[in-house]
């Protein structure tokens, strides 16, 4: 009985840790499609900032390790904030 429900326990845990580390990586996709939609309206000033900073997420989610999608996800929210703050005024 004991082994049963320390496998059972196993298992869950897995399913669990395996779809987070997905929700990352999704993460990071939508993230720089969110950005990828919003070019029309990222002022020419920014533009090259964003270029790069794309171009760097890109590599980084590239890379298919844990490190390198959580650095993409940084970089995106980074970016995506930057983006939401030049709409704002700079506030």
């Amino acid at each position: 009985m004991n082994r049963s429900v320390l496998l059972g326990l196993f298992i869950t845990a897995s399913m669990m840790a395996s779809t987070s580390f997905a929700a990352e990586e999704d993460l990071c996709a939508v993230n720089l499609k969110t950005i990828e939609n919003a070019k029309a309206q990222i002022p020419p000033e920014m533009t090259e900032q964003v270029e790069n900073s794309v171009k760097q997420a890109k590599a980084d989610h590239a890379k298919g390790t844990k490190a390198g999608i959580d650095d993409c996800v940084a970089e995106t929210n980074d970016i995506i904030k930057t983006l939401t703050d030049a709409k704002k005024g700079g506030k």
